[in-house]
């Protein structure tokens, strides 16, 4: 039983000698961040956070170390942790007001107002907090106006580019109506000459046919010649009988 009770104590001083160890490294951390050696400050609470993470100190140290190197990012996460290690109001308020800062820096501004609002929940009387979350409402309205504006000027941009994209389309659709008109007009007017060209071709060809000598068959020149010698042969006859009708004949007695 006292040995058990040895090594609990022994555990204790253990822990002790550990708490102390980090509340030294806060200390010179403090004294490195005097004397504005804020890198080195905050490798001297990064320590301190190895040996015993409980301190809220060291937390809230490294916040405040690394807000004055402008790693506000990182800064707002120490504060925030900070914040949720103590239960003191006073230290809570401060936290909360600081991680406003670093938030308000990044200007992530309704994430600012929120802090400021718990850092004054936490402490009633902290009129820092009170002015800067007037302030961080301030720019919140301006940034909303300002994006409210820039959200009617791309729909307006947006209707604008719509309404000449729409009447380009439609120039483009009349420029394309009126080429395809033209190209009919002039399909049709290429028919109607060819047309014309046709018909005068025929004719032409007609004339020139009209014109020409009829070709005759052998036969029907066969048939013509023997019509014509019938006919010759017929007029001869008649004038044959003509002549002999119309003859005086003298007989003559011979001596």
């Amino acid at each position: 039983m006292k040995k058990l009770i040895l090594i609990q104590l022994l555990l204790c001083l253990s822990f002790v000698s550990q708490a102390q160890s980090a509340f030294q490294e806060i200390r010179e951390g403090n004294e490195l961040f005097k004397n504005n050696s804020f890198e080195e400050a905050s490798k001297k609470y990064q320590e301190s956070m190895a040996k015993d993470i409980e301190p809220v100190e060291s937390s809230y140290n490294i916040g405040n170390a690394l807000y004055r190197q402008e790693k506000y990012e990182d800064a707002a996460r120490y504060f925030n942790q900070a914040a949720n290690k103590t239960d003191d109001k006073i230290v809570k308020s401060n936290a909360y007001h600081n991680l406003g800062n670093a938030l308000l820096k990044e200007e992530k501004l309704e994430e600012s107002v929120k802090a400021y609002k718990s850092s004054l929940i936490n402490n009633p009387q902290n009129e820092d907090s009170r002015y800067n979350l007037a302030y961080a409402q301030k720019m919140l309205q301006q940034q909303q106006e300002q994006q409210e504006k820039e959200k009617k000027e791309d729909k307006k941009e947006d209707e604008n580019k719509e309404e000449k994209e729409n009447k380009d389309q439609k120039e483009n659709k009349d420029e394309e109506k009126k080429d395809e008109d033209q190209k009919d007009k002039e399909q049709k007017d290429k028919e109607q000459k060819d047309k014309e060209k046709k018909s005068e071709e025929e004719k032409k060809k007609e004339q020139e046919k009209q014109q020409q000598p009829k070709q005759v068959s052998r036969e029907d020149a066969e048939r013509i010649l023997e019509a014509l010698n019938q006919k010759e042969k017929e007029l001869q006859e008649k004038l044959k009988k003509k002549k002999i009708k119309g003859v005086k004949i003298d007989i003559e007695k011979d001596w």
